[in-house]
């Protein structure tokens, strides 16, 4: 058992909480759109073969705003075969899944089963295998308001109104090897750039995204962004961030660390966005747009790509693929990213975890059967429904310790959000022995509140066994539980058992 201490200032304050930070991510990518949230035979199905078990979950867990259709999918996909009567459409080969994309669901019915979720669309073109003119027939077609022959076929296809919308980004992972139409740098800024002066001259308001690197380790991380940037700067609101973490060789310490490095990659990428505001003498402030994190099991014991299975054989309609199961080390270190988005909200002004349903999923499920919450599900459903108005910078004093990778890391981390009904406090114990005993000041929020607080509400995620899991044989081994918080007077006192996330609300 350690002691730890803590600071709730109001005066602390990060930022405004964009709503968009709880966004999610939706690819046609295996089991995610067929078997996941379209599944026509299944008995909760609704009139338009949507599953409404899964609607359900997708509210409860409060996603914002759902990029979609991709991922590695968009650099391959032509956005007119999802559109027009679903029995004329084409089945097409998917290049970056080796799958049979049928196209039973497209842009019309994405919106439709958004609409039921009550999440925002946010679009993602190809400039893979397709560019500029492409880009901009999908922008006219989805918020043109004006009577065009691409209007014209989208009311012919059941939508007279705009779909309106705001947020696109602008190809996917573009320094990626993998991704089908791979650009260097500098080729793919000036096809950003490009694109991005021609979709204004539709609609001035768009919110558009460059591509930023697929992650920390990629072998031109940093020159890849300020070469893009240099190229974009003045064309986008935004440069995304994309990362993934896992477990390595049973070293649960080093993978709880992952907030550290998701904090470092933020940081960097922030100062090169400034680096290049300054070269301009520009004001400005690039955004970033985190629009694929989560915890995801990308290489097996030995190395080796996982989620692969078809690769140089048959071409199937939605396989199981990158159906990660999630343990209660998983959500503790899940919970940590989304305290590190919180703590940079005044640059993260936009994330997407990735993804929603099946596919490295808080949410999943069986064809004819159930859908059950992951591990990961919980500390994104409180966070979001909990995090509201400010994000406050939360000072913590604890026990520390050292990553191979990353030096030494405090074994607890917090970040709490006011709003005008109370206050969100996020906790994380990172420590793989030792529980702490953390207390915390609110002098400075009682005298800024003029008033005292208590806990009216709190979650604790934690089990003894670090490996636990919900899985189809039992949806409910995993959940949270109330945590043991008290106020007395100034101080709030949380015990945080090893490897365990804590949500507290004050009121």
């Amino acid at each position: 058992m350690t002691d730890a201490t803590a600071r709730l200032d109001p005066h602390y304050e990060i930022a405004d909480i964009d709503r968009r930070l709880f966004g999610g991510f939706v690819e046609h990518l295996g089991r995610h759109i067929y078997d996941g949230i379209f599944e026509p035979g299944h008995p909760s199905a609704d009139a338009d073969g949507f599953r409404t078990d899964v609607i359900e979950l997708v509210k409860e867990l409060g996603v914002s705003t759902i990029r979609y259709p991709g991922g590695n999918f968009v650099s391959g996909y032509r956005w007119e075969d999802g559109v027009g009567p679903v029995a004329e459409r084409p089945r097409r080969l998917d290049l970056a899944w080796h799958s049979t994309e049928t196209n039973e669901v497209g842009l019309h019915e994405f919106q439709t089963w958004l609409d039921r979720v009550g999440s925002e669309l946010m679009l993602a073109v190809n400039l893979g295998t397709r560019g500029t003119q492409e880009a901009l027939d999908l922008l006219e077609y989805a918020n043109a308001d004006t009577q065009t022959a691409w209007t014209d076929q989208r009311a012919e296809n059941g939508r007279d109104t705009p779909f309106g919308v705001k947020m696109w980004c602008l190809g996917n992972e573009m320094d990626g090897p993998w991704q089908v139409g791979h650009l260097n740098a500098e080729d793919y800024g000036k096809l950003a750039s490009r694109t991005a002066k021609a979709m204004r001259m539709i609609d001035p308001g768009v919110e558009l995204v460059a591509c930023g690197s697929s992650g920390r380790g990629m072998p031109t991380f940093g020159s890849w962004e300020r070469t893009v940037l240099e190229h974009t700067f003045d064309d986008v609101e935004f440069i995304s961030c994309h990362s993934y973490y896992q477990e390595h060789d049973g070293n649960a310490q080093e993978f709880l660390a992952s907030g550290v490095d998701m904090a470092r990659f933020i940081e960097s990428v922030a100062a090169i966005a400034d680096t290049v505001a300054a070269t301009k003498k520009s004001d400005k402030r690039i955004m970033i747009s985190f629009d694929e994190w989560n915890v995801w099991y990308l290489h097996n014991a030995d190395g080796s790509e996982s989620g692969h299975e078809f690769k140089g054989g048959a071409w199937p309609v939605a396989p199981r693929l990158l159906e990660d199961k999630y343990h209660a080390l998983d959500a503790v270190v899940f919970g940590d990213l989304m305290i590190t988005l919180l703590q940079h909200a005044d640059r993260v002004r936009s994330a997407s975890l990735a993804q929603l349903v099946n596919v490295i999923a808080p949410i999943m499920t069986e064809p004819g059967g159930p859908a059950w919450r992951q591990t990961t599900f919980f500390p994104f459903s409180i966070t979001s429904r909990l995090a509201h108005g400010r994000a406050v910078r939360v000072p913590v004093s604890a026990s520390t310790f050292t990553s191979e990778k990353l030096g030494e890391v405090e074994t607890v981390n917090a970040v709490a959000t006011i709003d005008d009904e109370g206050v969100s406090l996020f906790v994380v114990n990172r420590s793989t022995t030792d529980a702490a005993n953390l207390r915390v000041d609110l002098a400075p929020l009682v005298r800024a509140l003029g008033r005292e607080v208590a806990v009216v509400e709190s979650h604790l995620l934690h089990e003894d066994d670090l490996y636990a899991a919900n899985t189809l044989e039992d949806r409910e081994r995993v959940g949270v539980r109330e945590a043991e918080a008290s106020v007395d007077g100034e101080l709030l006192s949380l015990a945080l058992p090893a490897v365990s996330w804590t949500a507290i609300r004050l009121a």
